[in-house]
C-alpha cells in the first residue's frame, strides 16, 4: 500500500523454523522481534534512514498520547498524520464541533431573548433563512475532510473494522440529507433530525469519551438486578399505600388519597418522588395529621429505598463502571508500550543500517545519537523532553538497550517539580534586609490576615447597610477603608517583587493571581478618584460615565472578596482540593463531555415533545425593565403548583431554557412540580421523559462523576500526604485517568507486544 515500505526486499511472515523456535523459547524479558530479511538489507540510503527516524518520532508521539499505531508509515502519510494531530487542526476541529453544537441556541426556536418567561418574553430574534444552514454546511464539509483523512491514514482494512468511522459516514450523510430538506422547505422545518446527530461529532472526536460510553453500555446489564429490586420495592409499597389510603366515607379524612394516592399513576409518581426526598415530608402530612402510625409506612419506604437501595445502586454503578474503565485504561497502557516498542524496533533497524557489523547483539539496542535526534523532533512537553534527553546523555557507551529505552518513558508518569528562579543579589545592606524579611513565610501569613480583615470590614458595613437603599448609603467609610487596604496590597506586591525579582515573583501562581487583582483594584480606585474626586462624609455624587459610584465601589468590594482566595495555596488541604478541581477540568473532560451529550439530546427531545405546551395565563405586557402592567390572572392557582411557585421561566420553549430546566430536574429539588405541570398540560406519558432524565442524570451520571472526583482526590492525597505546603505548591501533579488507575494496571508482556506488532497492517515486521 505504501509507496515507501518500512523494509525492502523479501519479507517472510514466520515461515522460518529458526525464527519460530526463537520466539517460542525466548523469555519474556529477552524476547525480541526478528527480521526475516538479511541484515544487509537494512543498509539503506539516506532517505530511508530519515524515514526510520520519522517513524520513530510518530510512534513515540502515539505512545505519549495513547494513540493506536495502526496507521500508514510511509513518508507522505507520516507528514499528513502529524499535521492531522497538530494543535492547529485539532483545535480547528474542536472549534467546528463547538460551533455546530452552538447552532441550537440560534436556530428556531431561538434563545435570543432576555428572558425565558412566556409572560414577559418578547418575540426572539430569528436568523434569516440560510444563515445557520450556511454555517452548518461548512462544518459538515470540515467533518467530511476529517473523515476522509482519518480513513486514508488507517487504511481500508482498519476502516472496515472501525464502527465509529462507519457511523461517522452515516451521521454526515443523514445530516446533509436533513439539511437539504430544510432548504427545500425554505427553513420552515420544525423537526430537524440532524439536531440529534450533532452530539455524535463530539463523541467520535475523543477516544476517552468513546471508552467512557462503552463502559457505561457494559455497566447497564450489571445493574439491572438492583433496578428491578428498586422497581419491585416501589410497586409493592404503591399497592400497600393504595390499600392504606383508600377513599373513605369522611371527606375530611381523604386528603392523602385525593392528593397522592388517587390512582395507580399518581401513587407511583408520588412514591418515586419520595425516593428522591423531593416531596418529603409533604407526601405524609395529610395522613400523619390523622394518625402518627401512618409515618411508619413512609419511613420504611424511604429508609429502605433511599438510604439502602439507592446507595447500593450507586455503589454497583461505580464498581462495575470502574472495572470496565480499568480494562479500557489497560488497553491505553498497551498502546503506549506498543508505540515505544515500535519506535525502538525501527530505530534498531536504522542502527544496523549505519553499523558495518551486523551482529545479533545490535538487534536489542539502538544508538544514543539517533535517540537524541528523535527526541528533539517529538512534540511533547518541554520538561519531559529535557528529562529524557538528560538520561540519554548520561549513557557512556553510545548505545541503549531495550529495557533502558523503555525506562526512559517512565518520566512521563512522574510529577513535574517546578524550580523557582534564584533570588536577585543586592549589594545594599538595606535591600538585603528587605529581601530577607519579605521573602519569609510569615509575610504571607500577615498578608492573609490583612486580606481577612479587609473582607470582615466589608461584611460589617454590608450588614449595617443591609436595610438601606443605595441613595441612603454613605460610601465614604467603605471607600476610605478600601483605599487603606489597596495601598497595603500595592506595597506588599512591590516588596515581594523586590525580594524575589520579576521572574521569581511570577513563578508562583498565587502571586500572579494576587498581583493581577491588586493591579485591577488600583486601576479602579484611580478611576473612582478621577471621576468622583476624593471621598468626604455623606459622599454621594451624581452618576457620571458608564458606572455610578455605588456600582464602582461594589465592583471593588467584589474583587477584594475574590482576592481573599489567595489563602488557598497556603493551606494544604485547600490547595489539594483546588488542584483537584483544576485537574477535573483539564483531564476528566471526557466524562463531562458525555454529560453534555446527554443534556443536548434530552434538550432537543424536550423541545420536540413539549415546546409551547405551557402557555402563560392572562394578558401581560412589559412597559419597561422594572415595571409590568396589564397583568391579569384568570385562574385559581393550587398551592405548591408550577403556576403558584412562578416556575414559568422553566420550560422547553427554546434550547437555553431547556438546558436550565433539565439542570433543575437533575438537582431533584421540586422536580415533581415540573413533572406534574407537563403531565397536566400534555399527557400522563410525559412522566416517562422526566423519569428517564432523572435516572440518566441524577442516578447514573452524577454519581459516577462524584466517584471519579473521589478517585482523583484520593490519588492526589496519597501522593502528597508526606509533602509540606511548599512542596505541594512546587509539585505539578500530572493527574490523568491512566495515572489514577496506574497501580491496578498490569504491564503488557513482551509476547503481547510482539503479537501486536506482527499484526500491524502497514509496518511489516516478522
Amino acid at each position: 500500500m505504501e509507496s515507501e515500505p518500512l523494509l525492502t526486499g523479501s519479507i517472510n511472515y514466520g515461515s522460518h523454523p529458526d525464527n519460530n523456535d526463537h520466539l517460542e523459547k525466548g523469555s519474556p524479558k529477552t524476547r525480541r522481534l526478528s527480521y526475516s530479511v538479511a541484515a544487509e538489507y537494512c543498509c539503506v540510503g539516506g532517505g530511508d534512514v530519515d524515514l526510520y527516524l520519522q517513524q520513530a518520532v510518530v510512534f513515540i508521539e502515539d505512545a505519549i498520547q495513547y494513540r493506536s499505531i495502526n496507521h500508514r508509515v510511509d513518508t507522505n502519510s507520516l507528514r499528513l498524520y502529524r499535521w492531522y494531530y497538530s494543535r492547529l487542526w485539532q483545535w480547528g476541529l474542536g472549534l467546528t464541533i463547538a460551533v455546530v453544537l452552538m447552532l441550537a441556541f440560534i436556530e428556531r426556536p431561538s434563545s435570543f431573548s432576555y428572558t425565558s418567561d412566556p409572560r414577559f418574553r418578547p418575540p426572539p430574534w430569528e436568523p434569516p433563512c440560510g444563515l445557520t444552514e450556511g454555517i452548518e454546511i461548512v462544518c459538515l464539509i470540515i467533518f467530511a475532510i476529517d473523515l476522509t483523512t482519518k480513513s486514508y491514514l488507517i487504511g481500508w482494512d482498519e476502516f472496515r473494522k472501525c464502527k465509529w468511522l462507519i457511523v461517522y459516514i452515516l451521521a454526515i450523510s443523514a445530516s446533509v440529507i436533513d439539511w437539504t430538506l430544510t432548504l427545500s422547505m425554505y427553513c420552515d422545518q420544525n423537526l430537524r433530525v440532524r439536531r440529534l446527530i450533532r452530539p455524535f461529532f463530539l463523541l467520535q472526536n475523543s477516544s476517552l469519551m468513546k471508552k467512557t460510553l462503552k463502559c457505561i453500555k457494559r455497566t447497564l446489564p450489571e445493574i439491572a438486578s438492583v433496578i428491578l429490586l428498586l422497581a419491585l420495592h416501589l410497586c409493592l409499597f404503591t399497592m400497600i399505600g393504595m390499600l392504606l389510603f383508600a377513599k373513605g366515607e369522611n371527606p375530611k379524612h381523604n386528603g392523602e388519597w385525593e392528593t397522592y394516592f388517587r390512582d395507580l399513576p399518581t401513587s407511583l409518581s408520588s412514591l418515586l418522588v419520595l425516593l428522591t426526598t423531593a416531596n418529603n415530608p409533604d407526601v405524609m402530612i395529610p395522613a400523619y395529621s390523622l394518625n402518627r402510625g401512618y409515618s411508619i409506612f413512609f419511613i420504611l419506604f424511604s429508609g429502605f429505598g433511599t438510604y439502602f437501595l439507592m446507595n447500593l445502586l450507586t455503589a454497583i454503578i461505580y464498581n462495575q463502571f470502574r472495572g470496565y474503565l480499568l480494562m479500557s485504561v489497560q488497553a491505553s497502557i498497551l498502546r503506549r508500550r506498543l508505540g515505544v516498542r515500535a519506535a525502538f524496533e525501527v530505530m534498531s533497524c536504522q542502527g544496523r543500517g549505519q553499523d558495518a557489523t551486523h551482529s545479533e547483539e545490535h538487534v536489542e539496542r539502538v544508538r544514543v545519537d539517533a535517540s537524541l535526534q528523535v527526541m528533539a523532533r517529538v512534540q511533547m512537553k518541554s520538561y519531559y523532553r529535557q528529562a529524557i534527553i538528560k538520561r540519554l546523555q548520561q549513557l557512556s557507551d553510545g548505545f541503549i538497550q531495550w529495557e533502558a529505552f523503555r525506562g526512559l518513558f517512565d518520566e512521563l508518569d512522574k510529577d513535574r517539580i517546578k524550580e523557582h528562579p534564584p533570588k536577585p543579589e543586592y549589594n545594599s545592606p538595606l535591600l538585603q534586609k528587605l529581601q530577607l524579611v519579605f521573602s519569609h513565610y510569615y509575610v504571607m501569613i500577615v498578608g492573609n490576615a490583612v486580606a481577612l480583615a479587609n473582607v470582615m470590614c466589608i461584611c460589617t458595613i454590608l450588614v449595617l447597610d443591609s436595610e438601606k437603599s443605595i441613595a441612603e448609603r454613605d460610601d465614604y467609610y467603605m471607600e476610605v477603608i478600601n483605599c487603606f487596604f489597596i495601598l497595603y496590597y500595592l506595597m506588599e506586591m512591590s516588596l515581594k517583587i523586590l525580594a524575589f525579582g520579576w521572574r521569581g515573583y511570577l513563578s508562583y501562581r498565587n502571586n500572579i493571581f494576587d498581583g493581577l487583582l491588586t493591579f485591577c483594584l488600583l486601576v479602579l480606585q484611580i478611576t473612582i478618584f478621577a471621576t468622583y474626586r476624593l471621598p468626604f462624609p455623606k459622599w454621594n455624587p451624581a452618576s457620571r460615565g458608564l458606572m455610578s459610584l455605588w456600582e464602582m465601589v461594589r465592583l471593588v468590594n467584589m474583587l477584594i472578596v475574590v482576592r481573599f482566595l489567595r489563602i488557598i495555596p497556603d493551606i494544604k488541604l485547600m490547595a489539594l482540593v483546588a488542584s483537584t478541581l483544576v485537574d477535573l477540568v483539564k483531564n476528566l473532560r471526557a466524562f463531562a463531555g458525555i454529560l453534555v451529550v446527554v443534556f443536548y439530546v434530552f434538550a432537543v427531545l424536550g423541545i420536540w415533545l413539549f415546546q409551547g405546551a405551557i402557555t402563560a395565563p392572562g394578558k401581560m405586557s412589559v412597559m419597561s425593565n422594572s415595571s409590568m402592567e396589564n397583568i391579569t390572572i384568570n385562574f385559581t392557582m393550587e398551592c405548591g403548583s408550577y403556576e403558584q411557585l412562578g416556575y414559568w421561566p422553566n420550560n422547553f420553549d427554546d434550547f437555553a431554557s431547556s438546558l436550565v430546566l433539565l439542570y433543575n430536574i437533575m438537582v431533584v429539588n421540586n422536580w415533581q412540580v415540573f413533572m406534574d405541570a407537563y403531565t397536566r398540560y400534555t399527557t400522563e406519558w410525559s412522566k416517562v421523559y422526566f423519569v428517564s432524565w432523572w435516572l440518566t442524570s441524577s442516578v447514573m451520571w452524577v454519581n459516577l462523576f462524584v466517584a471519579l472526583i473521589l478517585e482523583n482526590f484520593i490519588y492526589k492525597w496519597d501522593r502528597s500526604v508526606t509533602c509540606s505546603v511548599a512542596d505541594v505548591e512546587r509539585t505539578g501533579y500530572e493527574t490523568t485517568v491512566q495515572l489514577m488507575f496506574r497501580e491496578q494496571i498490569q504491564e503488557p508482556t513482551e509476547e503481547e507486544l510482539v503479537t501486536q506488532l506482527h499484526q500491524h497492517p502497514h509496518l511489516h515486521l516478522s
